[in-house]
């Protein structure tokens, strides 16, 4: 199966850290976003990173920096959008998204997104996981969803573009009407998709490097 081109989300806003960008922040010897950009490159043909405000400030990661096309903050769809659209123009079916301050996701993430969308006219699979003991919302199945971990298509760009102009912001209300599939990730030992909301999260994260 052709790869999709990755997009690492980083749009949002960080008010638990004070403000700024989370992805910034030094995780060991790096940033989280080095990090994250280590272990999506392999599974992906290309990456760019949605952001907004200067793009500038992004210059050292050598990626293509695109900003939300829908305004005032409506969460990660439009970062999706955005990449959606950047994909389009590259000419590819799918891509796959990641969060910017989630140092640790699965390095086969994307073969098991795919492995989940088998069959799927477009392919559209948020990552779940299984076996956690937080309370987080669940899926109808009972599965905890990360819904900025997903497989899109890029032919569904014009319906999410849509829904998020008629005031759409939660994910799983757009997935769940597309048909949209999960792929289960096992939680029990430890959250493959712990990510750095807080300066306690940014000390746990050290001690797990």
């Amino acid at each position: 199966m052709t790869r999709p081109l990755g997009i690492i989300l980083a749009g949002g806003q960080a008010t638990r850290m004070g403000g700024g960008d989370k992805g910034l922040l030094t995780l060991g010897a790096q940033t989280l976003l080095d990090h994250v950009i280590a272990r999506l490159a392999p599974q992906v043909d290309a990456m760019a990173l949605n952001a907004n405000g200067d793009p500038a400030r992004f210059d050292g990661f050598g990626l293509p920096v695109l900003p939300d096309s829908i305004a005032g903050f409506p969460g990660p769809l439009a970062g999706v959008l955005a990449g959606l659209d950047w994909a389009a123009g590259q000419g590819a079916k799918t891509i796959v998204t990641v969060a910017a301050d989630t140092p640790f996701f699965p390095r086969d993430l994307v073969a098991r997104l795919q492995a989940a969308a088998d069959g799927q006219t477009h392919p559209l699979v948020l990552a779940a996981t299984e076996g956690e003991a937080q309370t987080r919302s669940k899926s109808r199945s009972g599965l905890i969803r990360h819904p900025t971990f997903g497989l899109w298509p890029v032919a569904l760009r014009e319906d999410l573009r849509d829904a998020l102009q008629s005031g759409l912001k939660k994910v799983v209300l757009w997935t769940e009407a597309q048909n949209g599939r999960e792929a289960v990730f096992d939680a029990s030992v430890a959250d493959p998709f712990f990510n750095v909301n807080t300066p306690e999260d940014l000390a746990r994260a050290e001690a797990m490097v």
